[in-house]
């Protein structure tokens, strides 16, 4: 939590020194901010902020060896009460998206001004949600993208040519019906089922029963047993 005095304490984790040393400098010239720690991997990350209990933790992504996703859950767990802003150089998507999926409360670009960055670590403290322009401007463009279609079943074309009366003799076909029975079932005669069963075989170019009851199953054209 902050303190008394209302300084935001924040906890800095990323690998390369340079990095932290301007994040300091930058933070700390700004009136009621304080950086409280600094990690270069996950382990200390997680060891300081169960010892700082920070408000914010500017957390980067690429950790070298580590993945700064992967920290956030333990850092949660070690600070309760802060609240992640991501900082990162990547711009992918996905990525973005898991990291708001897995807590996080906020994402800088590197390539932002520095003023951004103590814009969303304000906001973030304020317990509102972060994005700077440009990335939610790609979020927004890829969530708006339709979903690719599945890849077709390279078999379809031939399913396809089946008549609704021969998809029927087939799916009972695979529950394990005899032609009387699905004559019986379907109010035709024994000679009609084998002839559909005829013409199945030659559109679908299977051999045989088995060899369609098979082909059923592995095309979706039963529904699988069910279990129990």
């Amino acid at each position: 939590m902050s303190t008394e005095t209302g300084t935001v304490r924040i906890l800095v984790v990323d690998d390369h020194a340079i990095l932290r040393q301007g994040l300091r400098m930058l933070v700390e010239a700004e009136a009621g901010f304080a950086i409280v720690g600094e990690a270069e991997d996950g382990t200390k990350a997680t060891t300081l902020a169960g010892a700082t209990q920070p408000d914010i933790v500017v957390l980067d992504i690429d950790l070298g060896t580590d993945s700064g996703l992967d920290l956030i859950a333990g850092i949660q767990a070690a600070a309760p009460q802060a609240r992640i802003l991501i900082l990162t150089g990547l711009r992918d998507v996905e990525t973005h998206r898991r990291a708001f999926r897995l807590g996080a409360r906020g994402l800088v670009v590197k390539e932002a001004a520095a003023h951004t960055l103590m814009k969303a670590i304000r906001k973030v403290h304020e317990g509102e949600i972060w994005l700077d322009r440009t990335s939610t401007a790609h979020l927004l463009a890829e969530m708006s993208k339709p979903a690719p279609p599945p890849p077709q079943n390279p078999e379809a074309p031939k399913i396809a040519k089946l008549s609704a009366r021969e998809v029927e003799v087939t799916a009972m076909l695979a529950e394990g019906l005899s032609n009387k029975l699905i004559a019986d079932r379907l109010s035709i005669s024994e000679t009609t089922v084998r002839h559909h069963l005829t013409s199945i075989f030659a559109k679908l170019g299977v051999p045989d029963r088995l060899a369609l009851l098979l082909y059923a199953h592995r095309n979706g054209l039963v529904k699988p047993p069910q279990a129990g």
